[in-house]
């Protein structure tokens, strides 16, 4: 594709704008731990807020977006629109407990809430797990997507496409840490937004397209068009995987990074880099609202002009003769989409999409340096390093782990089965990663077993065993046997040491029934163990009504979104009023949630 002057010009004053703005955020940031990897812990809501949202706006998720449409119709999204009950629980839940707890990573969490060697190694595992193995797996799907829109809109082979995508993000991330990561963040997803809905408009008025109308009544369309699958014609295992089970089951037991059961990842990373805790809520609930009610349907409208434009992969062939066959899926529908755009808008497109590429890749960048400088280096290898030594390190470790990134999405196919083998290698590891902040005998083994067991499903179900039963089934079976394992090894093993569950309790105050016999064990020795305003009360019913109350709101949003673009006009202001009714009652249980100052 020919880019234009006005394109390159916009691309490379986002480029020097990105640079810019880590050189400038590196003055200061590299004096310190806490300076480089939380800016100091002084970042306000709506900066920490942006920077998730935009975190989550990867160049891979318009292709799996696109991908799931184009599969299982609009209503296949709740495979990850479900994740929103794990997010605003960790709003009004889990986001104060992180930021009052001072941790550094969230993969510290394991020696601070369990002791003994189990505890130690679960830490060390851990970080290597999620802050090396699991971070690249993530920052290489994101990579894939950036090789896919540099084959089909410049015909660039993945080498070159990978070089021109991760040399400025590793730049600016090196260079100014977290500061940079969430500055950058804010003009990337404001570039990604403006470039994602001027790119749909443009789309559905495509001659081949004819406009919204005409695209919504085509008949290839109008069956892909549910929010919600009718369950009388709908295929009943696709309805189970992408909409009973995710809803019932997944939200609350599985592991995915950006929603994880009780937080956890970039998001705690920023719950910890938050003011104080109500402006780590603040940033949790702003993050949440935008990724779900604001973003998917632009995505969406495009995916569906692409069932008129490319109605299956033997079209998507016969356009990009000269890419892999092998990465030729559904996902490859957005950015052939790309291909239409006119001057000008063809070069912010680019910027936007390189602008998703970067917030992702930054962040977990930055995430992953972290763990490996806190959790590895300082833990096991060098306790005592320098400031500056632990910065260097940080800077190096970015460059590895990209690298490693980068190698790995040469070998992958689509967003889609990587984002469903991410979900089964953490199914069931999420009902402890809950219990942990609620129920003291909640111990390092429980962890140790779930996590070893839901991997060992994930293997056991892609290796091992006949594809007889379908995902759906599969993800159950590893769900309950998971969960039932970790479950009996707390109760039969070793708990946490009194001490350390007394520190733990006393520091983050999580509040309910499961500490009773840590809080009485502690007032019989005479230790102040509810600390918080002077108060026993728990404030997780109000936390819980809170969580109800915006996922209601925010589901309505999604719904008043589509239902407005398709026309249904009574639908779309029942929707919004539901929304509004929420935003009403949800300021009168905010007020019984309790923040330390």
């Amino acid at each position: 594709m020919h880019l234009e002057i006005l394109d390159w010009t916009i691309i490379f004053g986002a480029f020097a704008l990105y640079i810019g703005i880590g050189f400038f955020a590196g003055r200061s940031a590299g004096t310190s731990y806490e300076s480089y990897f939380l800016s100091g812990r002084t970042m306000p809501w709506w900066l920490l807020g942006t920077s998730m949202v935009a975190t989550t706006f990867a160049t891979d998720t318009p292709n799996l977006v696109a991908g799931i449409v184009r599969r299982d119709g609009v209503f296949g999204n709740w495979i990850w629109w479900a994740l929103l009950l794990t997010g605003t629980s960790t709003v009004f839940l889990f986001a104060k407990l992180w930021r009052r707890s001072g941790l550094r990573t969230d993969i510290e969490f394991y020696e601070f809430r369990y002791s003994g060697k189990p505890a130690a190694f679960l830490r060390g595992f851990r970080a290597v797990y999620l802050g090396v193995l699991f971070n690249v797996l993530v920052m290489a799907n994101v990579t894939l997507a950036a090789i896919k829109i540099g084959g089909v809109m410049f015909g660039l082979d993945p080498v070159k496409t990978i070089a021109i995508a991760s040399i400025v993000t590793v730049a600016y991330s090196m260079a100014g840490g977290l500061t940079s990561v969430l500055l950058t963040d804010l003009f990337q997803f404001v570039i990604a937004m403006i470039g994602a809905i001027w790119a749909a408009v443009f789309v559905t008025q495509l001659p081949q397209v004819g406009g919204l109308t005409k695209l919504l009544a085509d008949p290839r369309v109008a069956a892909k068009m549910e929010i919600v699958p009718n369950f009388s014609t709908a295929d009943p295992d696709l309805v189970m995987a992408v909409f009973m089970i995710p809803l019932l089951v997944t939200w609350w037991s599985s592991y995915y990074p950006g929603a994880e059961p009780g937080g956890g990842g970039y998001v705690a990373q920023r719950l910890l880099a938050a003011k104080n805790e109500k402006h780590a809520l603040g940033a949790c609930l702003f993050f949440n609202v935008m990724h779900y009610a604001l973003r998917p349907w632009p995505w969406i409208l495009v995916a569906l002009a692409s069932l008129v434009v490319f109605p299956d992969l033997a079209s998507l062939r016969e356009k990009f003769p000269h890419l892999d066959p092998k990465i030729i899926q559904d996902d490859l529908a957005y950015p052939a989409m790309m291909t239409f755009l006119p001057p000008g808008l063809m070069g912010l497109m680019v910027a936007s999409l390189a602008a998703a590429y970067m917030s992702t890749m930054s962040t977990q960048m930055n995430y992953g340096s972290s763990i490996v400088v806190n959790d590895l280096y300082l833990r096991f290898f060098r306790p005592k390093a320098t400031d500056a030594e632990q910065v260097w390190l940080g800077r190096l470790s970015t460059v590895v782990l990209t690298v490693a990134a980068c190698l790995l999405a040469l070998q992958m196919q689509d967003a889609l089965s990587n984002f469903k083998l991410m979900m089964q290698i953490g199914a069931g590891t999420g009902l402890v990663l809950i219990l942990r902040w609620f129920w003291w005998r909640i111990n390092a083994v429980a962890e140790i077993v779930a996590m070893i067991s839901s991997f060992g499903m994930a293997l056991f179900w892609h290796f091992g065993s006949p594809s007889v039963l379908p995902d759906w089934m599969q993800m159950l079976i590893g769900v309950g046997v998971t969960t039932g394992f970790s479950i009996v090894t707390a109760l039969v093993t070793k708990p946490t040491s009194e001490e350390r569950l007394s520190h733990f309790f006393r520091r983050v105050q999580p509040g309910g029934l499961g500490w009773q016999v840590v809080v009485e064990h502690g007032e019989h020795q005479r230790i102040q163990m509810n600390d918080l305003n002077g108060s026993k009360r728990s404030d997780i019913l109000p936390g819980v009504i809170c969580t109800i109350l915006s996922s209601i709101g925010i589901w309505a949003l999604i719904f008043a979104g589509g239902w407005l673009l398709y026309g249904r006009w009574m639908q779309s202001c029942v929707a919004i009023t539901v929304a509004v009714l929420c935003a009403i009652r949800l300021p009168k249980y905010l007020k019984k949630l309790k923040f330390q100052n």
